[in-house]
C-alpha cells in the first residue's frame, strides 16, 4: 500500500510502515505529534502560521505565538531524531506596519533545548509580493536550520548549483593553471533566490501563502537520507510532502483545513504517479526580454524620450 490517510487519535507507528511512501493526518499538529514515537523523524520542514489573520489562522498577538511554540517545539525536538534536522521557515508579524521578526521567537525557544544547535539561518529571497506603502515592501523570509547533536547529516554535493566562473584558475602557486572550482558546482550559501508562489505560478493552488516546491528540495536533498522521514505539522497545500515523493523520502504531515487536506492528498498521488507540474531547483530565474513590451518603461518612452527626439529634431 503506497500511502496512507491517518484517522484522528490513531497511533502513527502502527499506520507508517516502510511500503507506504507517505501518510497524511486531517488535524492538529500537536495530536500528530504526540502519537510519533521519540527518535523518528529525520527532518521537518515546515512554514508554521504567523497569526496575522490569513484565511488559515487566528490574528494573534506575538506573545500567543510564543506560547504555541514553546510546546509544538518540544514535541518536533522529542521526534527527532539523533543527527536529524529542523527547519523553521517564519516571517514576520505585522500590525499596523509594526514588523516582529519571527525567527527570534523561535530561536528564543530552540536555545533552551540541550543538544539542540544552530547552524544556518537562511535567507530566502524573492521577486514577488505586496507592495508596501508605509515602510519597503517585503522581499524575504528566513529559515533556522537546526541540528540534533553535532553528528548530523549534510550532504552538500546534491545541492551545489553552478559556478559563476567555472573557468577560474589558480594563478599562482602548485595549482597555477588548474581550475579552481569544484566540478560539481558551489555552495549555495545562505542566501537563496528562489521565485515564491504567485497566481501565474505552475504549481499554485487555492492555498493562499504556498512555498515553492524548490525550496524544501534542496533541504530535503542535503539534510536527509534516501528513505528518510519527513515530517510537515502545518503541511497546507503539501508542498513539502510533494518535495519528499519526488526525491525518494517518506512523508508524514497533518492539516487542520479539509479544502486544503484534500488538495494535499491530490498533490501527493500525482507526485508519487511523476504526474505532478512543479518548478524545477535547476531551472534559473526567468529575466525578461528587454525588447518585449511589458519589459519597457512606457512613461520614459513617452515623456523623457519624446522629448530628447524633438530636442535633436529642431538641432537639424
Amino acid at each position: 500500500m503506497p500511502n496512507k490517510r491517518i484517522k484522528r487519535n490513531e497511533r502513527f507507528y502502527k499506520q507508517f510502515q516502510k511500503s507506504r511512501k507517505y501518510v497524511l493526518y486531517p488535524g492538529e499538529a500537536l495530536e500528530l505529534l504526540k502519537s510519533l514515537p521519540s527518535n523518528s523523524i529525520d527532518l521537518t520542514f515546515t512554514s508554521p502560521p504567523y497569526c496575522i489573520g490569513k484565511e488559515y489562522e487566528k490574528e494573534t498577538s506575538v506573545e500567543e505565538f510564543e506560547k504555541f511554540h514553546q510546546e509544538i517545539l518540544s514535541e518536533i525536538v522529542r521526534v527527532t531524531k539523533d543527527g536529524g534536522s529542523i527547519c523553521w521557515q517564519v516571517g514576520y508579524h505585522v500590525n499596523d506596519s509594526i514588523v516582529f521578526p519571527l525567527d527570534y521567537a523561535v530561536h528564543a525557544i530552540m536555545s533552551k533545548f540541550e543538544g539542540i544547535f544552530l547552524r544556518n539561518r537562511i535567507v530566502w529571497a524573492y521577486g514577488h509580493g505586496l507592495h508596501c506603502i508605509r515602510r519597503f515592501s517585503g522581499r524575504h523570509e528566513v529559515i533556522l536550520w537546526y541540528t540534533k547533536g553535532s553528528n548530523y547529516y549534510f550532504n552538500l554535493d546534491d545541492v551545489r548549483v553552478p559556478q559563476k566562473y567555472p573557468g577560474k584558475t589558480f594563478y599562482k602557486g602548485k595549482r597555477k593553471g588548474q581550475f579552481s572550482g569544484n566540478p560539481l558546482g558551489k555552495n549555495p550559501s545562505d542566501m537563496w533566490e528562489i521565485p515564491n508562489v504567485n497566481a501565474n505560478h505552475i504549481e499554485k493552488t487555492i492555498h493562499p501563502c504556498q512555498f515553492p516546491v524548490a525550496l524544501a528540495q534542496r533541504m530535503i536533498r542535503g539534510l536527509s537520507r534516501k528513505r528518510g522521514r519527513v515530517l510537515d505539522p502545518f503541511m497546507g497545500s503539501g508542498t513539502t510532502g510533494v518535495a519528499a515523493i519526488l526525491d525518494g523520502r517518506r512523508f508524514v504531515g497533518s492539516e487542520t483545513k479539509m479544502k486544503y487536506f484534500r488538495v494535499a492528498e491530490t498533490r501527493c498521488l500525482h507526485a508519487l504517479r511523476k504526474q505532478l507540474k512543479h518548478r524545477p531547483l535547476e531551472k534559473p530565474i526567468y529575466q525578461p526580454d528587454p525588447k518585449t513590451r511589458v519589459a519597457q518603461n512606457p512613461f520614459l518612452k513617452n515623456s523623457y524620450a519624446l522629448k530628447i527626439e524633438k530636442r535633436d529634431f529642431q538641432k537639424h
